[in-house]
């Protein structure tokens, strides 16, 4: 029997606190071949979901092209941008649920190409939306954002969901944008109140960042860390006193889990935003989690990159995580500490003859059940 036969076959693997919510469900997933995408889709089937992917083409190494063979979603590639394509692909589907992930993910990579983030990021969320408009059945929506919505001062306050929204660079923005987008869209067609005739229960997840294994993007500093370290060259850091709140990617997950599972029961008290990160003593420098990664990984060396001309980058995020501890009853498992060590024995792990990432991430996911 192979893994993913397994996987199927076995309902009780994945369960947490979602009963059998997903279980024979339908569960649209955007974004499905990325980083956070692939490990949503794993866990999905855990849990006996019925997944359709819609993403870009997974990039060269992706973690989605190693443990597909294991999954049984069902795959579209194609662009978020893509108005007409995205809304058939959801009528055809008719989903129970939809997390949408997909977006362009990265803040320097927004430096670059400014207009294509913001049609991804804003109009992507926004395609989505509108077809969520022309569905007739009842549908609990998920739209992810990030911690970098909001209107950062520096004054190292966590924020809290009813802060200010802002975003410095293209990327921060865009997502600020897309969160202004759903409200209005909640407001204006998936109004709670009204509920009874529209059937339909919009949320927004923003986490922190996201680190775990089978991450491969560029210019993310796990990825840069683990490709140093195999190949035994020198970890370049920049930003080494900048606090992020780091958290493993099966957090966040199971905050959008959980946050779908009770829009599901209570589609109106949950239609609203909801923050998903650490606790606040846990938070570490990028310099931090540099050295507990080189710890754990048992050897290597990092230099401090020379930043003059770098584009801007926040010091300081925290959020403040109160409202989904009291209202969802969700919190976070493993410290920053167990959640670096995870993501680094998951690489290693990578590297051995013979092994099987599929495996790794189940190991992981059910690790983290325990």
């Amino acid at each position: 029997m192979v893994c993913g036969e397994m996987v199927r076959q076995n309902g009780n693997r994945g369960k947490m606190n979602f009963n059998k919510t997903f279980h024979n469900k339908k569960v649209f997933l955007t974004g499905h071949t990325g980083f956070k995408g692939t490990w949503m889709t794993i866990w999905l089937e855990m849990l006996g979901a019925n997944v359709k992917g819609y993403a870009l083409k997974p990039e060269t190494p992706s973690l989605f092209n190693y443990v597909k063979g294991n999954l049984k979603i069902d795959s579209v590639i194609s662009d978020i941008r893509d108005k007409k394509k995205l809304e058939k692909e959801i009528l055809a589907f008719q989903p129970d649920f939809i997390f949408h992930l997909a977006a362009q993910p990265l803040v320097r990579e927004s430096y670059k190409i400014p207009v294509e983030t913001f049609e991804a990021n804003v109009m992507g969320t926004a395609n989505l939306l509108d077809a969520v408009r022309l569905l007739k059945k009842e549908c609990v929506v998920v739209i992810v954002t990030t911690d970098k919505v909001y209107k950062n001062n520096e004054s190292g306050k966590p924020f809290k969901e009813d802060d200010p929204l802002g975003g410095h660079d293209p990327y921060s923005s865009s997502k600020a944008a897309a969160e202004i987008i759903t409200e209005s869209y909640r407001l204006s067609f998936f109004n709670p109140k009204e509920y009874s005739k529209h059937k339909k229960s919009i949320s927004t997840a923003r986490a922190g960042n996201v680190i775990g294994g089978g991450d491969y993007a560029e210019d993310r500093i796990v990825p840069d860390i683990f490709r140093a370290l195999s190949k035994s060259q020198i970890i370049n850091v920049r930003n080494p006193k900048a606090i992020r709140p780091w958290q493993h990617v099966l957090e966040p997950l199971s905050g959008y889990l959980t946050l779908a599972a009770n829009m599901k029961k209570e589609p109106q008290k949950f239609a609203t935003a909801f923050n998903f990160g650490p606790k606040l003593k846990d938070v570490c420098t990028v310099e931090e989690l540099v050295k507990h990664a080189i710890k754990t990984w048992g050897k290597g060396n990092y230099i401090l990159e020379n930043q003059k001309n770098a584009p801007h980058e926040a010091g300081t995020l925290k959020l403040n995580i109160k409202k989904a501890k009291k209202e969802l009853h969700w919190k976070p498992k493993w410290n920053s500490d167990v959640a670096i060590g995870k993501t680094i024995n998951w690489y290693k792990g990578s590297m051995t003859k013979g092994s099987d990432k599929f495996e790794l991430c189940i190991r992981d996911i059910e690790g983290y059940l325990k």
